[in-house]
């Protein structure tokens, strides 16, 4: 049975709340055979499933797609969330795989290394730096890593396939039960598909180097598979880039993804086994000054032995059921990761004689699972779910700093052996009170326990555990005229990195050092809004608040290039989302939010002021997409990133940055079985701008021998015009 409000699903008009729970269930067996015409099958021949005899002559509401986005009146419990669908993906020009996330309205991903390196991603005011407060999950297992390395969070999007992507269901805000750590600004839940309508093979050629061919297809046993027959999913990714650097990239990626899956939406199962292997070199933010006097051409560094490598094997499945009371699902789900950086962000300000490169390792085993038991009831007469679920996670992790030149380790700064385990328990209630006013309530509880083994200096080593309670409500009220409101407030969280939790030395300067909390709670409020009253056009206003209790800031200057605790925040923010449907060929999507982001106290921090360094305030993103244009079909976009302050006193800001891409499609040729071949041209940067990816305020030295700038500034450049074509053959 599915959960009413199941904050990751579609809900239906709360008009139809009042349909009781057996003829829910019978609609739901006969959704494969409704399925069966347009899967182009027929069901298989058989007796009726028990409890359908009397809805043989139901009809369901006829379900029309109005474009990208599944954001209609009725489908969410906020007005800040939705389902993003994978047909955008395929609408549109990526220059990375982690630009798929740029489809959750409000949120801006770039980059400030190498593209074989996690992504830097903004929200609501957040620099969430490589993850630290955003939860992304594909097929359900968790992308963003703990005691990471590198950053609190890490979140590596460079394995997604977006060609295989089915959808992605986001929420922002921390008002939901079911999510956990890092979800305090949002959360993303990444699906891939199970079977594709063709087999294809696309081969891709871009300027500097950019190469890439992707092999997919899937099979289907005996049974058809829309009803329940088991089906494989296969895909193999091969990618170079050298990027314009002045020092080639080198990127080198394989890529790897197998997945099978049977039974149907309302019982079944998926498994897959993925793997993933990259290594390039990278060319890291490099002082401003030395670009505008022209010293330095655009597209160079001053380090050209940093880069890195990376790989992962991941095991994952899961089951889904429903009974007549109600529904369950489990999931499990084990990774194998390793990383490897290289990165040098003040030159010679630290060490003159070798230079400032120093050397990040990881090598990390981590497994988890969740179980989750919803129950379909009523209460006083009104049809209501309650859901209960416990999401287990264990890291163990071998994580190291190393000082080095060119690559040449000289001295460990730290070797770590950590094991984290974290579990959360919640429990959410879903209520319809009327035809106009329903409820969302959920508690959860989440505990963590960190272990550390610091055998460099075992003075660090340590244990530690914490537990926080977070409770969640949100009323919808709706809908009147096609409108509904929304009220939405809940507490959210963060772990920190655990080094810093057992931490009485500071490993790069030899003092003492402040241990953090290892969870750190925020809280945060929102009213919204949402409308279909014009016909075609979906519109959503969010007005909310956000503040945490400390601030997970990136430290361009530190030796460990990490993330660090800073003092409380206060955000508030207002977003306005709009899809707009002109006709079968013609969608728009315009994307607007503004942010004021502070630190909670004045001088924070030992500073004067309390701006948020690298907080964007203003974002927007603008997108038309045009289809069955006789065989062609294109889409524009256009993003828009305002200025943001790089110093808590605002002496120093980032300039804003507008950037657009196009991709234009041609059918070739199509046969009546599908087959064919279509051409693609993606233009990247279309108006070839001059823009910053990330800026920084950084102390550094350029030179053994020149002046250490304090409070400087320093890049990374944006990416020049690409053009990149695409020849995909069905079979």
């Amino acid at each position: 049975m599915k959960l009413l409000f199941d904050p990751r699903r579609p809900r239906r008009p709360a008009a139809a709340h009042t349909a009781n729970n057996a003829a829910r269930r019978g609609a739901w067996l006969l959704l494969p055979a409704l399925l069966a015409p347009a899967m182009g099958s027929e069901p298989a021949a058989g007796p009726t499933p028990p409890g359908t005899l009397e809805l043989a002559e139901a009809t369901l509401p006829q379900i029309e797609v109005t474009g990208h986005y599944d954001t209609a009146v009725g489908s969410s419990d906020a007005a800040s969330q939705g389902s993003v669908s994978g047909t955008l993906l395929q609408d549109i020009a990526l220059l990375r795989p982690g630009e798929v996330l740029e489809t959750v309205p409000g949120l801006v991903v770039t980059q400030h290394s190498g593209d074989g390196k996690a992504n830097q991603y903004f929200l609501r005011g957040y620099n969430l730096d490589h993850g630290t407060d955003f939860a992304t999950r594909i097929d359900g297992v968790p992308v963003n890593l703990p005691s990471n390395a590198h950053g609190q969070g890490y979140c590596d999007l460079n394995y997604l396939i977006p060609e295989l992507v089915d959808r992605i269901d986001y929420v922002k805000g921390p008002y939901f039960a079911n999510e956990g750590d890092f979800s305090s600004a949002g959360a993303a839940s990444i699906r891939y598909r199970s079977t594709l309508d063709q087999p294809f093979a696309a081969v891709t050629l871009g300027q500097e180097g950019y190469r890439r061919l992707l092999i997919a297809g899937s099979a289907a046993g005996s049974a058809p598979i829309v009803m329940g027959g088991p089906a494989l999913l296969g895909a193999l990714e091969l990618e170079h880039d050298d990027g314009p650097w002045t020092v080639p990239e080198g990127l080198k990626k394989i890529n790897g993804l197998l997945r099978g899956s049977g039974g149907t939406a309302q019982q079944g199962w998926s498994a897959e086994a993925a793997y993933y292997a990259a290594n390039w070199k990278s060319t890291d933010q490099v002082p401003l000054s030395l670009l505008e006097s022209g010293a330095l051409p655009r597209f160079s560094g001053l380090n050209p032995s940093d880069g890195g490598s990376t790989g992962r094997q991941i095991l994952a499945a899961e089951w889904h059921g429903n009974d007549a009371s109600g529904y369950t699902r489990t999931a499990a789900y084990f990774q194998r990761y390793r990383l490897q950086l290289f990165s040098d962000f003040t030159f010679f300000e630290l060490r003159p004689s070798t230079g400032d490169q120093f050397d990040q390792r990881e090598d990390r085993a981590y497994f988890g699972g969740s179980v989750v038991r919803g129950w379909d009831q009523t209460l006083l007469g009104h049809e209501t779910t309650t859901e209960a679920g416990l999401q287990l996670r264990h890291d163990q992790i071998h994580v190291g700093l190393f000082n080095t030149a060119e690559r040449v380790v000289f001295e460990t700064v730290t070797d770590d052996v950590v094991q984290q385990s974290q579990l959360g328990v919640y429990v959410q209630n879903s209520t319809a009170w009327s035809t106009w006013l329903r409820t969302l309530a959920g508690l959860r509880d989440e505990r963590i326990v960190l272990n550390r083994d610091a055998r460099v200096l075992p003075q660090n080593s340590g244990r530690a555990s914490a537990g926080l309670v977070l409770p969640k409500l949100s009323i919808i009220l709706g809908p009147w005229e096609q409108s509904e409101l929304f009220l939405n407030a809940g507490r959210g969280l963060h772990s920190n990195d655990a080094r810093g939790v057992t931490a009485t030395v500071d490993a790069t300067t030899g003092q003492s050092a402040s241990r953090v909390a290892p969870l750190v709670s925020s809280v945060g409020r929102e009213l919204g809004v949402r409308t279909e009253a014009i016909a075609g056009w979906q519109s959503s206003l969010a007005l909310w608040t956000l503040n945490s209790g400390s601030e997970l800031v990136y430290n361009a200057d530190s030796s460990i290039g990490s993330t660090s605790p800073n003092g409380a925040s206060r955000r508030q923010g207002v977003e306005w989302n709009n899809h707009f449907k002109g006709g079968r060929h013609v969608l728009l999507d315009a994307d607007l939010a503004w942010t004021r982001a502070r630190y909670a106290r004045d001088n924070d921090n030992g500073q004067a002021g309390d701006a948020i360094p690298n907080a964007v305030g203003r974002v927007a993103m603008l997108r038309a997409t045009f289809h069955e244009l006789g065989p062609w079909t294109a889409a524009a976009e256009t993003r828009v990133i305002g200025s943001y302050p790089l110093s808590q006193d605002r002496r120093l800001s980032a300039p804003g940055s507008v950037v657009s891409n196009l991709r234009l499609q041609h059918e070739a040729s199509a046969q009546s079985d599908g087959g064919g071949l279509t051409l693609s041209l993606d233009v990247l940067n279309v108006f070839n701008r001059s823009y910053y990816d990330i800026a920084y305020e950084q102390d550094y030295r350029v030179t053994p021998a020149s002046p250490a700038i304090r409070a400087g500034v320093t890049v990374h450049p944006g990416e020049p015009r690409q053009f990149r074509l695409t020849a995909r053959l069905r079979f």
